[in-house]
């Protein structure tokens, strides 16, 4: 993590304190969503890669 990244966090992470338990909740959804997406993205890429090795589903 960059020293960017951290204060970026640190920043934020401030801005949370005043947010409701459920809005907290629902940030934390979308950010798993996120997280997955971009998880899936590199996958694929990860994958096609390797050109004939890699099946379709």
């Amino acid at each position: 993590m960059t020293h960017a990244e951290k204060y970026i966090i640190k920043t934020y992470s401030g801005l949370f304190e005043s947010l409701s338990s459920i809005s907290k909740l629902e940030l934390l959804e979308k950010l798993a969503k996120s997280i997955r997406k971009d998880t899936k993205i590199k996958e694929k890429v990860f994958f096609k890669s390797f050109g004939a090795l890699a099946s379709e589903k």
